[in-house]
């Protein structure tokens, strides 16, 4: 419209048909690219065959227009339907322990959360899978058997402000309960860690795993703490996160 002359101020009212109708200032013409934009189409501007370069930029504008509302769209789903990238900062101990607490052999390991926003509703449960027969002589390749978190609630749900111990006491419904440090190495065991929680910014649910086989557990060993206090202010280390010390652990089973 500029290079055609329709907003000039002196143009005869007389004059060719303008490029865009009703298009006199810069104004208006930014109006008519948003009606364009956005397909609000008032019906009020319109382009004519006077100028084949405004026909072209209108065709340029509308297929720039798809293409940022699919990027736009392509960002928001990637924001919101991969939840596996949340669980990518949930990270757990390399190895498990068994050892004292409060008089009672457990078994413990640690999760962490490297992200600041937080893990809503977060929960832990785990199971150990081993080989085993019935009493009618069934062979169960992959026999699961869920076992409790200690916790005094009397569920898994934990609050993960900071990385935690979660244990799992040793007792006659442990799968572990018969099981002593010399018989650890050669049984055919895993223990399958689940932690599930609401991502807080997305509201979407995610869900991290790991594993520990029998090599991975470790007997008379103890989480160093990560978190310090100083002057009412907690801190984290987490270059200390799986980093363990020996203690004194009885070798038999908890039996």
């Amino acid at each position: 419209a500029f290079a055609h002359g329709d907003l000039d101020p002196r143009r005869p009212s007389t004059a060719s048909e303008p490029c865009v109708t009703k298009v006199r200032s810069f104004s208006s013409a930014f109006l008519f690219s948003i009606e364009v934009q956005v397909t609000i189409g008032f019906g009020g501007r319109m382009i004519t065959e006077e100028c084949a370069s405004a026909i072209a930029g209108l065709i340029v504008q509308n297929i720039s227009g798809l293409i940022i509302n699919a990027v736009m769209l392509g960002c928001i789903f990637m924001k919101t339907a991969q939840a596996h990238r949340r669980a990518e900062t949930l990270i757990f101990s390399r190895h498990a322990v068994i050892c004292l607490r409060n008089g009672r052999l457990c078994f413990m390991f640690r999760v962490g959360d490297l992200r600041k926003s937080m893990i809503i509703s977060a929960s832990v449960r785990m199971q150990v899978v081993r080989r085993s027969t019935t009493a009618e002589g069934e062979l169960l390749p992959l026999h699961q058997i869920d076992i409790p978190v200690d916790n005094p609630l009397g569920s898994g749900s934990i609050f993960l402000v900071a990385p935690l111990t979660i244990s799992h006491v040793v007792d006659r419904r442990s799968p572990l309960y018969e099981i002593s440090a010399s018989d650890l190495q050669s049984q055919n065991l895993e223990v399958i860690v689940i932690l599930e929680g609401v991502v807080e910014t997305t509201g979407i649910t995610t869900q991290a795993r790991t594993s520990y086989i029998s090599e991975e557990i470790l007997w008379g060993y103890r989480f160093v703490p990560v978190v310090t206090e100083e002057d009412g202010t907690y801190s984290v280390d987490y270059s200390k996160f799986g980093n363990r010390v020996k203690v004194a652990t009885p070798r038999c089973s908890a039996r």
